[in-house]
């Protein structure tokens, strides 16, 4: 196995960064960071309690003031600073990444890290553009404008797929707006989390505006949703669990942003290009091994094409390379853990008796045996209705299904609970307009599938969630939109008083 990180020494004094410094967890209960490339641990730490998360949201409830009362330039200075840190320590980030979550180096080098700091780079020029409607004199005698402000403390809570975006897409749009953090990352995946927050306080981001707690989700997780002091949660991972996170933000009357499952159908006209689909389909559905929520999972081929978007396809999957991450020719890496490596097998293993695996299907052996590795997989022949093809499967595992009219097409396109991404494949701009129009996701994709840039919004619809990650759009979760209204007749007996006393 390749050259790996030591992260060991650098979270010795623990893996909850709150105030502005390292320490241990008093749960009294350990968990360990596992390598999923070799099913060895890296990391033993201590896991937060609900102790922990009250000191970490008294750390930020107490930085907010100042924090929020510093000008927007002020913020912006800082998180330039902050973008100039992780670029500083790409490197080591890249590699704490592929080490806890198995992604291929190749992936966190040219992805994960340089998207993170990118969206730095963006969140601190957005920090001087908090702006709201223009003033204007609406009712004739009065001068209306609208202030954004700060809300207070979020409390937000990561998934294990992309620790470190998922880290900047939470922590960002709130500190460039003015509030500050306690951030709950998945208790597989701290570490990146914790180097973000980190590089903030290198960067001279004042202590207690970004705080990490790694604990269990249904002990420090829900203590942080349903704490008094937190004014807004937002959550990304699976729709149970979103569901559950918004039964404890209600009951608490907490602004919510949830980003929740996907399932993203990608739709080929009769008249795409053919071997620009088959390309895109496989980098779309084995990205991050697939554990996307944006990948590609159901490939719905207009019936001329079918036959040869199959071929091309399994062709195109038997000569990616599953390996070890640190390697640099790596194209696929392990998924999270063995665990979720048997669920992905389980599915694929059930839809034998209904469909055809037409490749992959099965964890490869060999020098990879110890690793929670699963092959690229294509499944033909299942059923709208079946398992495969409505559930999230979460791991390199694509679906085809044929289709005959455009109208049939997109029609199937929306038949799933989900609506986070979708695309759609064809030279015909009417007909690609058409499906960007009619199917029903927060991101449509036209002759491609997946990339996402930090000037756009990325979030869903249905049961996928609401709310909006990245781009200026995410200030509408973490702002309070203000109106403030002045009078500019200094008349003592308005005319209006008369509806409720006296006479004109």
């Amino acid at each position: 196995m390749g050259n790996r990180f030591q992260v060991s020494d650098r979270f010795a004094a623990g893996a909850q960064y709150i105030g502005g410094r390292l320490r241990a967890g008093t749960s009294g209960q350990e968990h360990s960071v596992i390598d999923p490339a070799t099913g060895e641990s890296v990391y033993t730490y201590a896991l937060a309690s609900t102790a922990d998360v009250d000191e970490a949201v008294a750390a930020a409830k107490a930085a907010f003031p100042g924090w929020a009362g510093a000008t927007p330039g002020e913020r912006s200075d800082a998180l330039h600073r902050f973008a100039g840190v992780l670029a500083e320590w790409a490197d080591d980030i890249a590699r704490v990444e592929s080490l806890q979550c198995g992604k291929p180096l190749k992936l966190t080098t040219e992805f994960d890290v340089p998207g993170t700091i990118d969206n730095t780079a963006f969140f601190a020029g957005a920090a001087r553009h908090l702006q709201g409607q223009s003033a204007a004199e609406y009712s004739g005698d009065h001068t209306s404008y609208i202030r954004r402000e700060p809300i207070g403390v979020i409390g937000s809570i990561a998934p294990w797929n992309y620790p470190l975006q998922m880290a900047a897409w939470k922590i960002l749009p709130a500190v460039a707006a003015g509030n500050t953090i306690v951030l709950k990352p998945a208790e597989l995946t701290p570490l990146t989390s914790l180097m973000f927050a980190q590089a903030a306080k290198e960067a001279g981001i004042p202590d207690g505006v970004i705080n990490v707690v790694s604990g269990a989700g249904r002990t420090v997780g829900e203590h942080l949703v349903g704490h008094p002091d937190v004014v807004m949660t937002s959550f990304t991972g699976s729709t149970p669990v979103g569901k559950r996170v918004a039964e404890i933000a209600t009951a608490t009357v907490k602004r919510l942003h949830l980003e929740l499952g996907g399932k993203a159908p990608f739709v080929v006209f009769d008249d795409a290009d053919l071997e620009a689909a088959a390309q895109g389909a496989v980098a779309a559905s084995l990205i991050n091994s697939g554990q996307d929520c944006t990948a590609a999972t159901r490939a719905y081929v207009q019936r001329p094409l079918f036959e040869a978007f199959v071929a091309r396809v399994a062709e195109l999957m038997e000569t990616v390379r599953v390996g070890d991450p640190f390697d640099p020719t790596t194209d696929l890496g392990p998924l999270i853990s063995h665990r979720h490596r048997d669920s992905v097998a389980g599915f694929v293993e059930r839809a034998r008796a209904y469909a055809t695996v037409v490749t992959g299907g099965e964890a490869p052996g060999g020098d990879l045996k110890d690793g929670a590795y699963y092959r690229p997989t294509l499944i033909t022949g299942a059923a709208q209705d079946s398992e495969v093809v409505q559930s999230e499967i979460f791991g390199p595992v694509l679906v085809a299904l044929p289709f005959d009219t455009d109208d049939e097409g997109i029609r199937l396109a929306n038949d799933t609970p989900y609506g986070l991404a979708a695309s759609a494949w064809s030279r015909d701009v009417y007909r690609a307009n058409r499906a960007t129009r009619d199917i029903k996701a927060g991101c449509v994709w036209v002759n491609d599938h997946i990339p996402i840039i930090s000037e756009m919004p990325h979030g869903g619809t249905k049961a996928s969630g609401y709310g909006k990650d990245m781009s200026a759009y995410s200030f509408e979760e973490y702002t309070q939109v203000k109106h403030v209204m002045f009078d500019n007749t200094a008349v003592a007996a308005k005319d209006w008083h008369r509806t409720i006393f006296g006479d004109r």
